[in-house]
């Protein structure tokens, strides 16, 4: 459920030649909700959310649900008390794993070029499919028919020459809806959008470059380089600038390489102990490092996020002297953060760890510190966080835990996530 900025404007037929349009974005509608009113067709029609309980959020909602202004990542209560009337149902994760696995197939069945972005959403590249297949725009309408014949919820498609201005148009084509963006109407489709349409323009980002005067993509466009540089950085600026101008050279991939590894916890009751967070935040960075060992991964930046009771979060991140996967290197820089953070008093709802700028170890260069008793602890560390690894692969991810972490209360986790 995307809720970037949208235009209605671009709701409309650009053109029908789809000459040079070979990427598709493929996005299921309200994923979630949808699985759940395939098992529960006596829903259908009306407001749907699925969730879970107490301190949780918002997975999905139906379209029904979300005339209320119910938007996934929104805290249950929020939702609840914008729409009392919702029938709220708990997350059936194995039917939709069972679910994004079958349109996946789909998709391979059409090209190999896949790039799956998430559990219901892929990138396909369709150039080599048009003798077989017909255009993009048949290639998208036969799979639209297929996920909904097949599975019994719909998808939105969007085709375009870039990877950028496909999910663009696919946002904009929903909820069951297909838009076709010829590639010679790349650059008025993009300078019809608010600025925040674009990927990598978040509000803070948003905010910048309102102080400029810059609302649309088409001023975005339009001002000096330079000037946007000053405001939002080199390599941002002259990111957002080529989009602006719908320059995406960006292939399709079919192996999508991890960025990043991070794990996050919600509290039951918010956190008032410093001491405590710290804790969690050692826990989660277990987490983290586990991953990272188990995908031959390393980390070069530790970047913490902090939520206090008013909604209000804090992120900093940090670069490492040298790329790490084991908990102890991870844990010492993310409680540093930790320290510095500036939370006015205010208790803890969620904390939350992430490395990044990963790369594979056997290729990294690992620059042993200048600190002797710290490497030596380093090394004992690791051994130590491996000999866990080989017991929880045995018995579980739960048979042996910290000892400082045990006989914690109650939370809610979302960790180990690789994106």
């Amino acid at each position: 459920m995307s809720n970037a900025p949208r235009s209605a404007e671009v709701r409309r037929s650009w053109g029908t030649d789809d000459t040079g349009c070979h990427v598709l974005h493929v996005d299921m509608d309200a994923f979630f909700a949808s699985v759940e009113l395939v098992r529960r067709p006596e829903l259908r029609g009306l407001p749907v959310i699925v969730g879970g309980s107490g301190r949780s959020v918002v997975l999905s909602a139906t379209y029904e649900a979300r005339a209320f202004g119910v938007r996934s990542a929104m805290p249950m209560a929020r939702a609840r008390a914008l729409c009392p009337q919702a029938v709220v149902v708990p997350p059936g994760r194995a039917a939709y794993t069972d679910v994004s696995r079958a349109v996946m197939d789909l998709f391979r069945e059409v090209t190999p070029v896949v790039e799956q972005v998430s559990v219901d959403e892929a990138f396909l590249d369709v150039s080599g499919a048009r003798r077989r297949l017909g255009g993009p725009a048949e290639i998208g309408a036969r799979l639209r028919d297929r996920v909904q014949r097949e599975q019994g919820i719909t998808c939105s498609v969007g085709i375009a020459s870039t990877k950028h201005v496909a999910k663009l148009a696919s946002t904009h084509a929903k909820p069951d809806g297909m838009l076709l963006v010829p590639h010679d109407a790349t650059v008025p489709f993009l300078h019809a959008l608010p600025v925040g349409a674009l990927w990598g323009v978040g509000e803070r980002t948003a905010e910048r470059l309102r102080a400029l005067g810059i609302d649309t993509v088409a001023q975005l466009a339009e001002t000096d380089l330079a000037r946007l540089v000053s405001v939002v950085g080199a390599a941002h600026g002259r990111h957002l600038h080529d989009l602006a101008w719908g320059r995406d050279g960006r292939a399709v991939e079919t192996e999508r390489t991890e960025r990043s590894v991070g794990a996050e916890r919600t509290y039951e009751v918010d956190e008032r102990d410093r001491s405590r967070v710290g804790l969690t935040v050692l826990e989660l960075a277990d987490r983290c490092a586990a991953r990272l060992r188990s995908g031959g991964l390393v980390g070069r930046v530790v970047s913490l996020k902090v939520r206090t009771d008013d909604f209000r979060t804090f992120t900093r991140s940090r670069s490492l002297a040298s790329p790490a996967d084991t908990a102890h290197e991870i844990a010492v820089v993310a409680r540093e953060l930790l320290a510095a953070a500036e939370l006015g008093g205010r208790p803890v709802r969620l904390v939350g760890v992430r490395v990044e700028g990963l790369e594979p170890r056997a290729a990294a260069a690992l620059q042993p510190t200048l600190d002797d008793a710290f490497a030596e602890v380093t090394v004992t560390a690791r051994a130590a966080e491996e000999a866990l690894d080989a017991v929880r692969a045995r018995f579980g991810a739960s048979a042996v835990r910290r000892a400082s972490t045990v006989g914690r209360s109650t939370t809610t986790t979302r960790g180990g996530d690789l994106s």
